[in-house]
């Protein structure tokens, strides 16, 4: 009898939406043997792998996890390649999970084939059929998982064969308990854990990297605490900047200062930096933190932004 309120994650710390949703696709799992295809969608660093891995860790068959098989999109070139290397030798007559990672990188004649093979229906089973073989998909064998980080380039059919798992970024509470996870034999003294944390964008990737900097830091300096003067020492040591900021961010922080509104194609030639990469990498994270508004005169640094400027100098 499955337990209700068993916990298939106990090492997944945040992500509580998304886990419940997946804990009811494992106990319809083990009472069917069938997930639906599911699509997790997070920015870069959320865990989205991760969480997959946790998830399938669960699917198991006569006790042990099925076969688990990880695609990176982006190599996947062709729909001969993806039969002669993937279907025929991984995914035929077995019981498997399979990720296909970064799934807007796939190429058109597979996102086709995909939308026949895991069209849904009453029977859980599907064939296709490509040059002298027929595959036949079983549902209740094959698990089939996504992930991506660009939704809106997915295929919209394909996108709508699948069931969403949603993540979100990490409080500054959880990328503390992620950070101590990874060094258990670290003592952290007063709130430098959550100084640093608030330096990680949200990140659980930015997490598990400072942990193992973190870790050389301290075997370097054969000590096993880690306090309020460490942390000055290693910020400065690695230009971690307050709420995780880089230069660039910071450069841009600077010029907006200097005039009420600035356009962006003038922001753009100030920085060096063409218009449509400001906006994609660094104005989101700015905007995010309250740091800089977009109005229709210009771009401007807000008053928490001018505070921040503050404390950088007199820091």
């Amino acid at each position: 009898m499955t337990t209700r309120n068993k916990n298939y994650f106990p090492t997944v710390i945040g992500q509580n939406a998304a886990k419940r949703k997946l804990s009811f696709f494992i106990k319809g799992f083990e009472a069917t043997r069938i997930v639906p295809h599911l699509m997790f969608v997070a920015p870069k660093g959320t865990g989205k792998t991760f969480l997959a891995k946790a998830f399938a860790k669960n699917l198991k068959v006569n006790g042990k996890p099925k076969k688990w098989i990880e695609l990176n999109c982006s190599t996947i070139k062709n729909l001969n390649q993806f039969f002669q290397q993937i279907v025929v030798p991984e995914l035929t007559n077995c019981d498997a999970t399979i990720l296909f990672d970064e799934c807007s990188e796939l190429p058109k004649d597979v996102t086709m084939a995909l939308l026949t093979i895991l069209n849904p229906n009453k029977d859980n089973r599907t064939e296709f059929f490509y040059d002298d073989y027929m595959f036949e998909c079983d549902f209740s064998k094959l698990t089939f998982l996504f992930a991506t980080t660009e939704a809106q380039d997915v295929f919209h059919a394909l996108m709508d064969r699948m069931d969403r798992i949603d993540m979100e970024d990490y409080s500054i509470d959880e990328l503390s308990k992620i950070v101590k996870t990874n060094l258990p034999e670290i003592n952290f003294k007063g709130k430098v854990l959550s100084k640093l944390s608030s330096t990680l964008r949200g990140n659980a990737r930015a997490a598990q990297k400072i942990s193992m900097k973190i870790m050389n830091y301290c075997a370097a300096a054969k000590k096993k605490t880690f306090n309020e003067s460490d942390w000055h020492l290693f910020s400065s040591e690695l230009d971690i900047l307050p709420l995780g900021l880089n230069r660039i961010e910071l450069r841009i922080l600077n010029v907006l200062s200097e005039e009420k509104a600035t356009r962006l194609t003038k922001l753009s030639a100030k920085i060096g930096l063409s218009k449509a990469c400001l906006q994609r990498d660094y104005e989101m994270y700015l905007q995010k933190m309250s740091l800089i508004e977009i109005t229709p005169e210009g771009r401007s640094v807000t008053s928490r932004g001018q505070e921040y400027l503050k404390d950088i100098v007199l820091s």
